[in-house]
């Protein structure tokens, strides 16, 4: 593991919302502490795309994606592959996304959800990026377009802040996918989860925190940020029996695999 980028990944961050811009430097500043070496940006609207642009120039070791989240699927519905390509082309921007299906919230007709998901798939494909992937209560859909878009063409990527079912797991990694674990898996009432993080091989695991959301246990109730990510990543290893330096090194490694510079 290259000792520029610590010992783990803050895989999933949004560092330009509310609660983490207004004392952004600091929140850097303790995740660097807590031995978070990199943290990746995540764009969920293209008009918030400049302030991406900003986080990652500011910091070397902030990293960025641009895209559509399914939420803003209906308010920014003229999503084109060319803008994802082009949004892309900086040079520390390394994924696309987050994309993909939220029928828990149903914030936008689930139509217009699919037509985004599948142009950040069209666009991964083009640009070689991975796709990050949000996905809630939609997991036939879900792997039935990955299917159908793997059969267009390959592309990679990540299901973030995973709680669903152990066959979407399954069907995801089959594809090739990478599966992110969230300060969810710390909650008492976790129990299903917790037994598919047991499930997943070491070389198919990230770790995140979904900065501001999420604060994982000991930091329930507080705004979450990225030096938290340590605490998922102790809680993970020592459910599945591993120590938290194999944990943070192979994440490290898998960010980095996933997500080249």
């Amino acid at each position: 593991m290259s000792e520029k980028y610590g010992y783990i990944v803050d895989s999933h961050c949004h560092l330009n919302y509310k609660g983490i811009m207004e004392q952004q430097a600091d929140v850097v500043a303790r995740a660097r502490a807590a031995g978070v070496g990199c943290m990746l940006a995540i764009n969920t609207k293209l008009k918030e795309y400049p302030e991406i642009i900003e986080v990652i120039e500011k910091y070397d070791d902030v990293f960025g994606t641009v895209g559509i989240h399914p939420h803003e699927a209906e308010s920014e519905p003229d999503v084109a592959v060319q803008a994802l390509v082009d949004g892309a082309k900086h040079a520390k921007i390394v994924g696309l996304g987050e994309t993909g299906l939220d029928y828990y919230y149903d914030n936008a007709p689930r139509d217009m959800q699919q037509v985004n998901f599948r142009a950040h798939i069209a666009a991964a494909r083009e640009t070689g990026l991975p796709i990050i992937v949000h996905t809630r209560d939609a997991d036939d859909d879900c792997v039935r377009i990955m299917q159908e878009e793997m059969a267009k063409g390959h592309f990679t990527g990540v299901i973030h802040c995973f709680t669903a079912s152990q066959a979407l797991a399954d069907a995801t990694m089959e594809m090739g996918f990478y599966i992110s674990i969230s300060g969810i898996a710390t909650f008492k009432n976790a129990k299903e989860l917790q037994a598919t993080v047991k499930t997943i091989p070491l070389e198919r695991l990230l770790i995140e925190t979904d900065a501001p959301f999420l604060a994982p246990v000991p930091h329930r109730g507080k705004t979450c940020e990225p030096a938290f990510v340590a605490d998922t990543g102790r809680f993970v290893a020592e459910l599945r029996g591993e120590t938290f330096e194999e944990l943070g090194e192979a994440t490290t490694q898998n960010f980095f695999r996933l997500f080249p510079q």
